[in-house]
């Protein structure tokens, strides 16, 4: 076991020490439900508002097992006619807590700095229904905006995908399903402190055991509902770590944190993608913890890290040596 102490961020630190003094029960103590209504209580407190979009409108569109809930954002100052990159994003919680509302704020930001549409979805939830439910939902979503981009007003050549945590995990599995021919093509897979080896095996989970929002209990926990079929777990769409060859894949922005036990799967990812040729950017934080994104009320730092990867997402989806790929999924 690593013996290295990793610094943390006084901001973050205080953050852990308001939350130990409050007495917040950790998730894994917690029935599913009763965690995601734990969960909702702290957007407001926690999150840095996203701020007005050109345009939020809520769909019901079909999915593998009945309607899905969709919120299709464009960014401020874009106009509602001209065809845009597009980013589905898929909101983390571990594939058990979460919806749109959780990372509303979020994908604004994202929709605003990265002058893009992003389409977020409210995929299934665990418990009730368990892998491979959200990744077919993420699946019929892409396949639904490549079908509906013309009266979307998006650029059915400029798709992409990402999330963050749970969220990363499906973002990463399209990006794979799309190599194989699947989903439709994208150009960039955005995966933010993402869930990629559901063995949880690595050092990291060894590391994080107490002190923080998420921990190794709390994932076990997680992954217990998402996966109850251990053997599930061995399997590449839940496991993208796992998958045989990372070749030929989307760009990637991997972003990781230290203060996480997902940080190792993290950091392995973008390393088999930098071995196997894949354009990757990777952003590494050894002083924070898993959420940061939607901390900003708390850490400075997450509004600072947010920019920075909607600078990246900006210039990967407007970029002007984008391939067109020969085929579209639609044709």
């Amino acid at each position: 076991m690593s013996t290295i102490s990793r610094p943390l961020d006084p901001a973050a630190q205080r953050l852990l020490e308001l939350s130990a003094k409050a007495g917040y029960p950790p998730f894994e103590s917690l029935r599913p439900e009763q965690a995601r209504k734990a969960y909702a209580a702290s957007w407001s407190v926690m999150q840095t508002p996203g701020g007005e979009v050109a345009s939020a409108v809520d769909l019901q569109i079909p999915g593998p097992a009945g309607a899905l809930a969709i919120r299709i954002y464009r960014g401020l100052g874009t106009d509602a006619v001209t065809p845009l990159p597009c980013l589905l994003f898929l909101h983390g919680g571990g594939w058990v807590i979460g919806n749109l509302e959780s990372h509303d704020n979020l994908c604004r930001r994202l929709a605003n700095e990265s002058a893009v549409c992003i389409v977020a979805v409210d995929y299934r939830l665990a418990p009730e229904h368990p892998f491979p439910a959200a990744l077919d939902d993420a699946a019929q979503t892409l396949r639904w905006i490549e079908a509906h981009a013309k009266e979307l007003h998006i650029d059915p050549v400029r798709l992409a995908v990402g999330g963050d945590s749970a969220g990363g995990n499906l973002a990463a599995a399209l990006a794979l399903l799309s190599v194989k021919g699947e989903v439709p093509h994208i150009i960039h897979q955005t995966l933010i402190y993402p869930a990629l080896d559901l063995t949880a095996q690595s050092e990291s989970y060894r590391r994080i055991t107490s002190g923080y929002a998420l921990t190794a209990s709390t994932m076990h926990y997680f992954i217990n509902h998402y996966t109850p079929n251990r053997d599930d777990r061995l399997n590449w769409r839940a496991s993208p770590l796992l998958a045989g060859s990372l070749s030929d894949l989307a760009p990637a922005l991997v972003m990781t944190v230290s203060h996480d036990p997902l940080c190792d799967e993290g950091l392995a990812y973008a390393k088999r993608l930098d071995q196997a040729g894949v354009r990757v950017t990777s952003i590494h934080c050894n002083d924070q913890m898993h959420g940061l994104l939607t901390q900003g009320k708390m850490i400075s730092a997450s509004d600072v890290i947010t920019s920075n990867i909607c600078a990246i997402l900006h210039h990967e989806l407007h970029r002007s040596d984008i391939n067109v790929p020969p085929q579209s999924f639609a044709k």
